[in-house]
């Protein structure tokens, strides 16, 4: 498969593992998928075949699944129940096959040492961070993840992350793990310390309120910052523009490009945060 080239496969679940009564992590032996996609990209997936939902659901690509050989031979992708295509992928059986488009979408930029990845996310803005740790790792690139969620049992794959050698810096709502706030609050006190002439590049990922304010943050800090956008898509593949988002121009006035084709990865300083609560 040419790097850029879509495909649609009729990809086997091969596993599906219940984290809460609202997470699960579903793998699909998408082997063509596996192998072409980078991090930060996602797919398009057919939650159920028939009518209900209409359109395919977008999710990140969470894991890329490898044979004893190191041969791609699937993907993994993290689910929030939510709707009903959500519902339908958390209730999903091994042997089911689902229709899984992709990979799709720009990918994270990559840094080189010495720069420092620090990878921010909330929730199930979590997703497209395990292949990014993966991909700097094999760059000798250190890197630190700030995980932040309601509760400390909502911090799921915390140690899966450390277990690669991921620096974590947690932080919950409730302060039953690791900070007390939201996850700004210990980035916060980690941007104040670090040394200024320290390289450090800052991904993020989450709810719309914490990227925004995690690229103000960036910006005051004078780091590097790439946001993952959430938003809702239609196809997946720029049609319908359904996932418009507005970035900044010259003369002040937005332009808008479509989440699927130009991101989900946008550099956090070229986006027009005050309009993006409105076209999340």
């Amino acid at each position: 498969m040419l790097p850029g080239m879509i495909v649609d496969e009729q990809a086997d679940v091969l596993g599906n593992r219940t984290l809460s009564a609202e997470y699960n992590v579903v793998t699909l032996g998408a082997a063509t998928i596996a192998a072409a996609a980078r991090p930060g990209q996602f797919v398009m997936i057919k939650t159920k075949p028939g009518l209900e939902p209409l359109l395919r659901r977008p999710f990140s690509i969470f894991e890329i699944v490898r044979g004893p050989d190191g041969t791609p031979h699937g993907i993994g992708i993290l689910n929030k129940r939510i709707g009903t295509g959500t519902g339908q992928l958390f209730d999903v059986r091994v042997g089911d096959r689902l229709g899984c488009l992709g990979p799709l979408g720009q990918p994270w930029p990559l840094v080189e040492p010495p720069t420092t990845a620090w990878m921010v996310a909330g929730g199930v803005g979590l997703a497209p961070f395990a292949t990014l740790a993966e991909a700097l790792a094999s760059r000798g690139v250190t890197t630190r993840l700030f995980y932040g969620a309601r509760r400390g049992e909502d911090l799921y794959y915390a140690e899966w992350f450390a277990d690669r050698g991921v620096d974590l810096v947690l932080a919950t709502e409730d302060g039953s793990r690791g900070a007390h706030g939201f996850i700004t609050v210990p980035l916060d006190a980690a941007l104040r310390a670090a040394p200024a002439d320290q390289p450090i590049a800052i991904y993020c990922c989450g709810p719309t309120p914490m990227m925004q304010a995690v690229a103000q943050r960036a910006a005051t800090a004078g780091r590097d910052a790439w946001v993952s956008l959430e938003q809702v898509m239609g196809c997946g593949m720029g049609g319908c523009y359904s996932c418009v988002v507005p970035v900044k121009t010259a003369h002040g006035t937005p332009h808008f490009l479509r989440s699927c084709t130009a991101g989900p990865v946008f550099a956090a300083s070229t986006l027009e945060w005050e309009g993006l609560a409105h076209h999340g």
